[in-house]
């Protein structure tokens, strides 16, 4: 939650990448949101990007540090890569169905802005949102999409936590690094970059899928993908890349450094 409230304008900027269909320019985007909506609108949803982390990454890191520490009780050796993807896999799927329903209200009210005045939804805030979902749409819509960000969340955490596991092992034992900050951010942004690289596919297409109007059946995730493709070429499946970036690097940095600085302050208290 504390690295949301540091890069949620990347966040706005890359759903609105992710909703045009034609090329757009990152700057053109930020100036024309600046000028017609003013700066207030590069923070629209920040209460649904706050509950989005509260359940989500709350769910992921939980489980993933909990598979870890039960390794570690049971195993002499580290994990292996496979062993840490599974564990990652398992524990991003897990969260991001539990965190679906504030991931629609990210994706609706980051977007609204681009609507025309008498077709946006106007949320107040997350639980606004929430209600009104329920009332004109049903209360599954609010996992519409859930299997995309399920897919998105098995890549992204295999990217983010498997692979900062295994760089920072990898730094410590081969480079001599020791257990530090410098370890944890060094391991982060290469954490970062792969995350992006390989979610993006999925990132655009359940942004797609969550801001469909209420329809009697929601497209499958692969039809998605391959229609965007299709129709707008192959690279549209990475547009927005360095806002979506931007906003991942800074984020992994942040959480996975605050994670670590916790768990340290968890276990001397649990040790105590």
């Amino acid at each position: 939650m504390a690295a949301t409230c540091v890069v949620h304008p990347m966040d706005v900027i890359k759903n609105r990448m992710q909703m045009q269909k034609g090329k757009v320019s990152i700057w053109s985007l930020i100036g024309t949101i600046y000028s017609k909506e003013g700066v207030a609108k590069f923070y629209s949803g920040l209460t649904a990007g706050l509950v989005r982390q509260a359940t989500y990454t709350t769910v992921r890191l939980g489980i993933y540090n909990q598979m870890q520490d039960f390794w570690r009780q049971r195993r002499v050796s580290s994990p292996s890569f496979g062993v840490l993807a599974l564990m990652a896999g398992t524990a991003g799927a897990t969260g991001a169905f539990v965190g679906t329903p504030a991931d629609v209200a990210l994706v609706r009210m980051t977007t609204d802005g681009r609507l025309p005045i008498e077709q946006r939804r106007n949320y107040r805030n997350v639980f606004d949102a929430f209600e009104k979902i329920i009332k004109t749409e049903g209360v599954f819509a609010l996992w519409r999409g859930s299997t995309a960000t399920m897919a998105r969340a098995v890549v992204v955490n295999v990217s983010q936590l498997a692979t900062y596991s295994q760089v920072k092992y990898l730094i410590a034992t081969r480079l001599n690094v020791p257990e530090t900050i410098a370890l944890h951010f060094y391991a982060s942004m290469v954490s970062g970059f792969l995350t992006t690289f390989n979610s993006m596919p999925f990132d655009i297409t359940k942004t797609r899928i969550q801001n469909m109007k209420s329809t009697s059946k929601t497209p499958g995730t692969i039809a998605v993908m391959m229609s965007i493709a299709k129709t707008e070429g192959i690279g549209s499946l990475w547009k927005g890349f360095w806002p979506t970036y931007c906003r991942i690097g800074p984020h992994t940095v942040l959480t996975l450094v605050i994670n670590e600085q916790l768990m340290h302050f968890l276990r001397e208290l649990y040790e105590r």
